[in-house]
């Protein structure tokens, strides 16, 4: 998507969303710029929400970003509700951020923004799948031995 595609998702939104949004955008793409591994961002529209993807690489998991419904002072930053990052914000940062539930942090636009906490809480969902344990390699169906969580299986 281009500059212009954000500019029209957001429209809809108050001017003070709007910039926030847009320095949500521009801070999400810088870090994936300076983060090793992430690689090039994709931006596209998801569930109806502006959102970033780490299509190339596959290095982590996809962020949206969008205004709050009947709110003109208040945006949010969504994230995977299953992958686990908000617990993991709520236990680094507390009361730093306003949370909504497993699934965003919500910001005032007349709050700025915590961007340590913040440039970090990104970095960590743009490298969620490289920071996640290896997973074991499935054998193929010619194998003669299966193995499970006990070992190999007998004969």
């Amino acid at each position: 998507m281009t500059v212009q595609a954000f500019k029209t998702a957001i429209a809809p939104y108050s001017k003070p969303v709007r910039n926030g949004l847009a320095g949500l955008r521009v801070l999400v793409l810088k870090i994936a710029e300076t983060t090793p591994g992430v690689g090039r961002i994709n931006e596209d529209l998801r569930w109806g929400q502006y959102s970033f993807l780490t299509k190339e690489s596959g290095s982590g998991s996809t962020i949206r970003i969008d205004g709050l419904p009947n709110e003109e002072n208040a945006f949010a930053m969504y994230f995977h509700c299953r992958s686990g990052l908000m617990d993991e914000f709520r236990e680094l940062y507390g009361a730093k951020f306003k949370y909504d539930g497993r699934r965003a942090l919500i910001f005032g636009t007349d709050d700025p923004l915590p961007k340590p906490e913040l440039t970090h809480c990104i970095t960590l969902a743009l490298t969620h799948h490289l920071r996640k344990k290896p997973r074991v390699k499935k054998r193929s169906g010619n194998d003669t031995a299966h193995y499970h969580r006990h070992g190999p299986r007998p004969g």
